[in-house]
Protein backbone atom coordinates (compact mmCIF):
# COMPACT_ATOMS: atom_id res chain seq x y z
CA UNK A 1 0.00 0.00 0.00
CA UNK A 2 1.38 3.38 -0.97
CA UNK A 3 1.54 6.35 1.30
CA UNK A 4 -1.34 8.82 0.74
CA UNK A 5 1.10 11.67 0.11
CA UNK A 6 2.93 9.70 -2.59
CA UNK A 7 -0.33 8.63 -4.21
CA UNK A 8 -1.56 12.24 -4.29
CA UNK A 9 1.71 13.42 -5.84
CA UNK A 10 1.53 10.72 -8.52
CA UNK A 11 -2.01 11.72 -9.46
CA UNK A 12 -0.88 15.29 -10.09
CA UNK A 13 2.39 14.42 -11.82
CA UNK A 14 1.12 11.57 -14.01
CA UNK A 15 -2.44 12.18 -15.22
CA UNK A 16 -4.49 9.22 -16.39
CA UNK A 17 -4.83 10.65 -19.92
CA UNK A 18 -1.62 9.44 -21.49
CA UNK A 19 -0.24 10.31 -24.91
CA UNK A 20 -0.03 6.60 -25.69
CA UNK A 21 -2.70 5.10 -27.92
CA UNK A 22 -4.58 2.02 -26.79
CA UNK A 23 -2.70 -1.17 -27.57
CA UNK A 24 -2.54 -4.66 -26.13
CA UNK A 25 -0.05 -7.51 -26.07
CA UNK A 26 0.13 -9.03 -29.54
CA UNK A 27 -0.18 -5.68 -31.32
CA UNK A 28 2.62 -4.48 -33.56
CA UNK A 29 3.70 -0.97 -32.60
CA UNK A 30 6.22 1.56 -33.85
CA UNK A 31 7.81 3.54 -31.01
CA UNK A 32 9.48 6.85 -31.87
CA UNK A 33 11.94 7.72 -29.12
CA UNK A 34 14.56 10.40 -28.65
CA UNK A 35 18.17 9.29 -28.77
CA UNK A 36 20.93 11.68 -27.68
CA UNK A 37 23.78 12.16 -30.13
CA UNK A 38 27.19 11.95 -28.48
CA UNK A 39 27.66 13.62 -25.12
CA UNK A 40 25.69 16.77 -25.92
CA UNK A 41 22.23 16.71 -24.33
CA UNK A 42 20.83 19.33 -26.70
CA UNK A 43 21.55 17.24 -29.81
CA UNK A 44 19.18 14.35 -30.30
CA UNK A 45 17.45 12.46 -33.07
CA UNK A 46 14.31 10.38 -33.18
CA UNK A 47 14.76 6.67 -33.78
CA UNK A 48 12.01 4.18 -34.59
CA UNK A 49 11.65 0.78 -32.97
CA UNK A 50 9.00 -1.49 -34.48
CA UNK A 51 7.97 -4.82 -33.03
CA UNK A 52 5.36 -6.88 -31.20
CA UNK A 53 4.24 -5.91 -27.71
CA UNK A 54 4.92 -8.99 -25.58
CA UNK A 55 4.14 -7.48 -22.16
CA UNK A 56 2.36 -4.44 -20.76
CA UNK A 57 2.85 -3.66 -17.07
CA UNK A 58 0.25 -1.19 -15.86
CA UNK A 59 0.79 0.47 -12.53
CA UNK A 60 0.61 4.24 -12.64
CA UNK A 61 3.94 6.02 -13.01
CA UNK A 62 5.85 2.74 -13.15
CA UNK A 63 3.91 1.53 -16.22
CA UNK A 64 6.02 0.00 -18.95
CA UNK A 65 5.69 -2.13 -22.05
CA UNK A 66 8.09 -4.57 -23.69
CA UNK A 67 8.52 -4.63 -27.47
CA UNK A 68 10.23 -7.50 -29.31
CA UNK A 69 11.56 -7.16 -32.84
CA UNK A 70 13.56 -9.42 -35.08
CA UNK A 71 16.99 -7.94 -35.71
CA UNK A 72 19.74 -8.89 -38.13
CA UNK A 73 20.29 -12.61 -38.76
CA UNK A 74 16.89 -13.40 -37.17
CA UNK A 75 18.06 -12.50 -33.67
CA UNK A 76 15.27 -11.31 -31.40
CA UNK A 77 15.81 -7.98 -29.66
CA UNK A 78 13.61 -6.84 -26.77
CA UNK A 79 13.37 -3.40 -25.27
CA UNK A 80 11.40 -2.16 -22.27
CA UNK A 81 9.91 1.33 -22.62
CA UNK A 82 8.62 3.27 -19.59
CA UNK A 83 5.12 4.46 -20.51
CA UNK A 84 5.52 7.95 -19.05
CA UNK A 85 9.05 8.55 -20.35
CA UNK A 86 9.86 11.95 -21.81
CA UNK A 87 12.09 10.17 -24.33
CA UNK A 88 9.08 8.69 -26.16
CA UNK A 89 7.98 11.04 -28.93
CA UNK A 90 5.01 8.97 -30.11
CA UNK A 91 3.70 5.44 -30.44
CA UNK A 92 1.88 4.19 -33.54
CA UNK A 93 -0.15 0.99 -33.67
CA UNK A 94 0.83 -0.67 -36.96
CA UNK A 95 -1.26 -3.85 -36.67
CA UNK A 96 -3.56 -5.41 -34.11
CA UNK A 97 -3.04 -9.03 -33.13
CA UNK A 98 -5.18 -11.75 -31.56
CA UNK A 99 -3.59 -13.48 -28.57
CA UNK A 100 -5.03 -15.18 -25.50
CA UNK A 101 -2.32 -14.32 -23.03
CA UNK A 102 -1.13 -11.17 -21.31
CA UNK A 103 2.56 -12.09 -21.44
CA UNK A 104 3.87 -13.47 -24.73
CA UNK A 105 7.21 -14.74 -23.47
CA UNK A 106 6.72 -17.99 -25.38
CA UNK A 107 7.53 -16.06 -28.58
CA UNK A 108 11.17 -16.05 -27.48
CA UNK A 109 11.45 -19.76 -28.28
CA UNK A 110 9.63 -19.58 -31.64
CA UNK A 111 11.19 -18.62 -34.97
CA UNK A 112 9.93 -18.05 -38.49
CA UNK A 113 6.29 -18.71 -39.30
CA UNK A 114 5.66 -20.28 -35.90
CA UNK A 115 6.12 -16.85 -34.29
CA UNK A 116 3.37 -15.23 -36.37
CA UNK A 117 0.38 -13.66 -34.64
CA UNK A 118 -3.09 -13.67 -36.17
CA UNK A 119 -4.37 -10.22 -37.09
CA UNK A 120 -7.40 -8.65 -35.48
CA UNK A 121 -9.83 -6.52 -37.47
CA UNK A 122 -10.07 -2.98 -36.14
CA UNK A 123 -12.78 -0.84 -37.78
CA UNK A 124 -11.75 2.64 -38.83
CA UNK A 125 -13.96 5.41 -37.53
CA UNK A 126 -15.16 7.67 -40.34
CA UNK A 127 -16.81 11.05 -40.11
CA UNK A 128 -20.22 10.68 -41.70
CA UNK A 129 -21.94 13.94 -42.53
CA UNK A 130 -25.63 14.05 -43.32
CA UNK A 131 -26.44 15.12 -46.87
CA UNK A 132 -29.13 17.75 -47.16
Amino acid sequence: MKNAIIANFEKKKFPEASVLPEFRPGDTVRVHYKLSEGGDASKFRIQQYEGVVIAYKKGGPESSFTVRKMGANSIGVERVFPAFSAQIAKVEVVAAGVVRRARLYYLRDLTGKAARIRSRYVPVKKDVKAKV
